[in-house]
């Protein structure tokens, strides 16, 4: 049986989460012990003293190292959230002994970059000048992992992704309307009216599979009673679709419009002619449910409305 709250609180020491981190790092205890500065004896001992405040074992001992089981991996995932909380503590009262903004870190998922987040950061830093900002652009999947290890304040993503949805608070913003863009050299750049049957011989740059926009570049073709094209180029890397495009101007590829839209503005890709049907799951906001967010992480709400 598990000990109750008010004695793990009593026992358990910041330092000794520090220590499963590194273990969780290393896999042995003799790196986590030299990391630590401690005796490898002294590190075996702290574990055990850790091990016993919750009342079960968290590593799997063996000749090539440590590895933490199934419970071990759910305190060092909070061990993660608890020392980053620290570190964002000092943070936010060394900003406020000197009269700067603090400090943000959010992701996006691509669509979401250009399609709210970008003019939300630009907003906020005309409120809060002196604002450190983190930005990182990833997958859903991601994104809620970074967010769990306490690396993220929010993010921008969709949580259904997510093992357990109900770990997090959610407010939609937007869907992730689609377009079909090319290089400006390309046959059909011009042309007007096109179909999908148009390009469905083309080759073709797409995000990798389990990404909801591959989900919906395949259901296009689907409902248009055409085949996959098959031979895809596979990226989530909107330099890299750019960079392939403008290298070879047989490429197409199907990315958000909004993302579309900015290359298209600044003559780095055009947008065919083609309207997308399909639509994406929205995406929105997304919070540890429980957690208390900083300051700047409200006030970054609020941008995004």
């Amino acid at each position: 049986m598990l000990p109750n709250v008010d004695s793990i609180a009593a026992r358990l020491r910041l330092k000794q989460l520090r220590l499963l981190i590194v273990l969780d790092e290393h896999g042995s205890l003799h790196r986590a012990a030299d990391e630590m500065a401690l005796t490898q004896p002294g590190a075996t001992k702290a574990l055990r003293e850790i091990e016993a405040t919750f009342g079960a074992t968290l590593f799997t001992r063996s000749p090539h190292g440590i590895q933490p089981n199934e419970l071990g991996r759910c305190v060092i995932r909070y061990a993660r959230l608890i020392h980053m909380d620290v570190a964002h503590l000092r943070e936010e009262m060394e900003g406020i002994l000197q009269g700067s903004g603090g400090r943000l870190a959010v992701g996006a998922i691509t669509g979401a970059v250009s399609g709210v987040l970008v003019d939300a950061l630009m907003r906020l830093r005309q409120r809060q000048p002196t604002l450190s900002v983190e930005v990182v652009e990833d997958t859903s999947a991601r994104l809620l992992a970074l967010l769990d290890q306490g690396r993220l304040d929010l993010a921008i993503c969709r949580k259904t992704v997510a093992r357990q949805p109900d770990h997090y608070d959610y407010r939609e913003l937007s869907d992730e309307p689609a377009a079909i863009v090319a290089s400006l050299a390309h046959p059909l750049a011009d042309a007007q009216d096109l179909k999908l049957a148009d390009l469905a011989s083309s080759r073709w740059i797409v995000y990798p599979s389990m990404m909801p926009l591959r989900g919906l570049f395949e259901r296009e073709f689907k409902e248009a009673g055409l085949p996959v094209p098959p031979h895809t180029i596979e990226t989530a890397s909107t330099m890299t679709t750019v960079l392939m495009l403008q290298r070879d101007p047989a490429l197409v590829s199907l990315m958000p419009r909004d993302m579309a839209a900015m290359l298209s503005d600044h003559g780095l890709a055009r947008t065919l002619a083609i309207e997308v049907q399909s639509r994406t799951e929205p995406y929105g906001i997304v919070t540890r449910r429980g957690s208390v967010l900083s300051p700047a992480a409200r006030l970054m709400i609020d941008e995004l409305g």
